[in-house]
């Protein structure tokens, strides 16, 4: 059961991210719930990290800088040192929106049976200015198992189911976190709360632009895990064509955004013969991949300029104003 103002740890995972660290670390400890540790796992960084989070270390509750096996390595190893009720990561590029701790505790407290609850999210560019609010439904179980996906640093977790799953797998180091939501939904009810907790950061040294590709990869392999695990296989033959069309849908959209164009046509053409209505709602990207495939240029430069078309506008958001690593100048 969640007590009245239980700990909250938060974990940072921080590999060479000197130019956002700051900003992550101050989004935290600007928060104003009162009873936050904060422990900072850094990997052996080389450029200027470590520097950063020297100048807060009086504000974190552990810090330690040394090679690891990669994200989910870290994060358990901060996991291990936490003492909360209610644990989250924020990963070293994004950062906590104003209330968002406040916001999260509130609803563990009203349902103390919740394994996790999650938010809405704003994806802001590398100079901090939104790109796209991120409003989501309120998903369950059977919408996860679908690969309908959540804004990771808008999630904050229950302790004690993080522990019953044994926490996340070192061998995803892309779906990582999707993979730790299944497991947690498939034991205890989760809950989203229609409210802006977090901004995810898109820039070009981002795991998820990078290496979109793997992304997708990795998305097959969880559908397949799935329908090997015990516990899930039965939620997964009831749901076959939902998991099928949300995987190749969701693995399409990554080798699309890996500029993969035709095995991503190839892979809408799965997720479409799956769940048809569903992937249609996604006509725009298809027609992006297949002009792609032909061999359109300019294709990312159109998108951009669509895209900063499209940029909300938090103008009128008071307590957004002056918050560490948003701009909220609007684009010429």
């Amino acid at each position: 059961m969640c007590k009245i103002n239980p700990l909250v740890s938060i974990i940072t995972p921080s590999f060479n991210q000197a130019d956002y660290l700051e900003a992550t670390i101050k989004s935290v400890l600007r928060q104003d719930y009162p009873r936050i540790e904060y422990l900072v796992v850094d990997g052996g960084s080389s450029d200027g990290s470590v520097d950063i989070i020297r100048k807060y270390a009086s504000e974190f509750t552990w810090w330690v800088s040394e090679p690891d096996k990669g994200q989910a390595s870290a994060i358990n190893k901060g996991m291990a040192r936490a003492k909360g009720e209610i644990v989250a990561w924020l990963n070293s590029d994004d950062l906590y929106l104003p209330g968002a701790i406040s916001r999260a505790v509130a609803e563990f407290e009203a349902r103390p049976e919740l394994g996790f609850v999650f938010g809405d999210a704003v994806t802001i560019d590398a100079d901090g200015r939104p790109i796209k609010e991120l409003i989501f439904p309120d998903w369950q179980f059977e919408d996860l198992i679908g690969f309908r996906i959540i804004c990771q640093p808008a999630v904050f977790i229950a302790r004690r189911y993080y522990e019953q799953v044994e926490g996340l797998e070192h061998i995803y180091h892309y779906m990582l976190d999707h993979h730790l939501w299944i497991k947690i939904a498939s034991k205890a009810p989760i809950q989203h709360i229609p409210e802006l907790l977090a901004a995810a950061r898109h820039h070009q040294a981002a795991k998820n632009v990078a290496q979109a590709a793997d992304f997708g990869r990795e998305t097959l392999e969880v559908m397949e895990w799935m329908g090997k695990e015990p516990g899930l296989a039965d939620s997964i033959k009831v749901n076959q064509r939902k998991v099928l069309g949300g995987a190749y849908r969701l693995n399409a959209r990554y080798l699309m955004d890996g500029s993969q164009f035709g095995a991503a046509i190839s892979s809408y053409g799965k997720a479409f013969i799956n769940q048809p209505i569903y992937t249609a709602h996604h006509w725009h990207r298809i027609i992006y991949a297949f002009f792609g495939m032909l061999g359109f240029r300019n294709l990312a430069g159109l998108y951009t300029r669509y895209q900063d078309s499209q940029r909300p506008d938090f103008s009128a958001k008071t307590s957004f104003l002056d918050w560490p690593g948003l701009s909220l100048e609007r684009l010429d």
